[in-house]
């Protein structure tokens, strides 16, 4: 699971792209409510736990000069009067103010989702394995930025549910990742990092990232409005059936529409800790996305263009279709290794 230990005061990180992607967080829930931030009703209590300490405790401490803590009497008055806010969390970037209670958990991740460049998943023990271990499923999410996955459909599902589509998740992470879960202590926090390659620069896609053995989609309509600017076309276009006889063929066809100017280095920045109340877990990723011509710029390509042959190389080789590498790795890692910067 390549994890280690992460201090409480690193689960969230800002940085200067705060602002511009906070805006495209709350455009994407407002158009895709369901897609980006549902609660089940079991999950209630463990979302406004993870809200009132976010917001009374967290992000004021963590990060006083982007968020202030204010008494009803520091309300100003113009505020308290349109709002008829008491003691609130004052965003001072984005300069709005925020209740310290949430009359219910979807609106409570609403507000998470619109004030911090994170996405959510709170999981609880929903069922139980025949070894007698708990067995966590995911009941409550705002994740604004999925990588060709639909939330939505995985709302409910058990860790191995979630994780059905990944290669080599069964046979050699699925026992394991479930003992983690459930031994996991409160007051700890871990994180871990990965990366992939995608052919676009979209933050919020519930398609067209992944490839699947089977052919299906594993993910909902694609929903691109926000970031294309039109309706998307629906479910993943790109998979494939690795049982078709026409797959070279296919798989070629899909190589000639990369465009390396278009492709991003993508990476997530998960972690994982626990509520001391409810005793949900909590895991958060923040993505990040890199110009291909960014990366060699800073000297990196050589690194990223070994790195690229290395997942059909590694102990799970499914792992290069999985991700698409099959169709962007050979183009990509001809750029890496030449010596113009410009990827058109």
């Amino acid at each position: 699971m390549a994890l280690e230990n992460c201090p409480i005061s690193e689960l969230i990180e800002n940085d200067n792209t705060y602002m511009n992607r906070i805006k495209h967080r709350k455009d994407l829930m407002n158009a895709h409510p369901i897609e980006t931030y549902q609660c089940n009703d079991v999950c209630e209590p463990a979302v406004l736990e993870l809200y009132e300490w976010m917001m009374g405790t967290y992000l004021p401490t963590r990060f006083p000069t982007m968020y202030q803590a204010l008494s009803a009497g520091q309300v100003p008055q113009d505020v308290k009067l349109t709002t008829g806010l008491g003691p609130c969390l004052h965003n001072i970037p984005a300069n709005t103010y925020i209740p310290l209670s949430a009359p219910s958990g979807t609106s409570a991740l609403y507000s998470l989702g619109a004030n911090i460049d994170t996405d959510i998943l709170l999981l609880l023990p929903s069922s139980t394995s025949s070894d007698n271990i708990p067995i966590y499923h995911l009941q409550a999410y705002v994740t604004c930025f999925p990588s060709g996955f639909a939330t939505q459909d995985k709302l409910g599902l058990p860790l191995a549910g979630i994780h059905k589509p990944v290669p080599g998740y069964k046979e050699k992470l699925e026992k394991s990742m479930d003992r983690f879960f459930a031994k996991m202590e409160c007051g700890r926090a871990v994180r871990r990092v990965n990366w992939s390659v995608t052919t676009n620069d979209l933050l919020y896609s519930q398609g067209g990232n992944h490839m699947y053995e089977d052919g299906s989609t594993h993910s909902g309509p694609e929903t691109g409005a926000v970031n294309q600017g039109k309706k998307g076309g629906g479910g993943n276009e790109k998979t494939l059936d690795t049982t078709a006889a026409n797959l070279d063929s296919v798989i070629a066809e899909q190589q000639k529409d990369v465009d390396v100017s278009k492709c991003r280095l993508r990476c997530e920045r998960q972690t994982l800790h626990r509520l001391p109340g409810t005793k949900a877990l909590v895991f958060m990723f923040k993505t990040y996305q890199y110009k291909l011509e960014d990366v060699k710029a800073e000297g990196d390509g050589p690194a990223l263009a070994e790195a690229i042959p290395g997942l059909a190389g590694g102990s799970v080789p499914d792992m290069a279709f999985y991700k698409r590498q099959v169709v962007w790795g050979d183009k990509i890692v001809e750029y890496l290794n030449s010596q113009t910067i410009d990827g058109t």
